[in-house]
């Protein structure tokens, strides 16, 4: 069976066309000039986005705190592990420790370095402070004891932590503090 091309063999005959054709299309497009620019380029947002940049460079910087290792607060060495300042009631720290408090955010600290748990500290009392939460535990484990002796010293030199305790066994026990915040809104959730 010879199959049989369905198009006209090529001659030289389409050659000339070609040809014809493009001498023709030279010829209709004669004196046009090239465009300069042929391509939209819209204003750029740039400095909506550098704008942006700051704002968010300036909400990390506010949401940062920096605790100082230096530092050394008294912590009484008998007993449970506590804190109250001394402008706040001892009642309050009497209520942690019962946990009349509960916390509403839960901060586990357990893998992290002095250096990426002070991050996550700050972090967390700067959300806290900012949704009104008064209450909130750290998780920060037993261990070799590094988070759990430097911990408390950080929290100390917050000016937003009114007092702290060890947490009752069902947040944590030993390897858990529930820290009371200063909330500034009426609306807070004291209890």
């Amino acid at each position: 069976m010879k199959f049989k091309s369905q198009f006209p063999p090529v001659t030289g005959q389409q050659d000339t066309e070609d040809s014809d054709d493009m001498a023709l299309f030279r010829q209709e497009i004669k004196g046009v000039a090239p465009l300069k620019q042929d391509t939209y380029v819209p204003e750029t947002a740039r400095p909506e986005v550098k704008i942006r940049r700051q704002q968010k460079t300036h909400r990390q910087a506010r949401a940062s705190f920096e605790f100082s290792d230096a530092f050394e607060g008294f912590i009484p060495p008998e007993g449970a592990l506590r804190y109250c300042r001394q402008d706040v009631p001892g009642y309050e720290l009497k209520q942690l420790r019962r946990g009349d408090y509960n916390p509403d955010y839960i901060l586990d600290l357990h893998g992290l370095t002095k250096a990426q748990a002070k991050h996550e500290l700050a972090a967390l009392l700067h959300t806290a402070w900012q949704e009104h939460v008064d209450c909130v535990c750290i998780v920060h484990g037993v261990g070799s004891g590094v988070l759990k002796q430097a911990l408390p010293h950080y929290l100390i030199q917050h000016p937003k932590v009114m007092a702290f305790h060890q947490a009752p066994l069902e947040y944590g026990g030993q390897g858990a503090l529930l820290v009371l915040l200063e909330v500034e809104s009426p609306f807070s959730k004291k209890r």
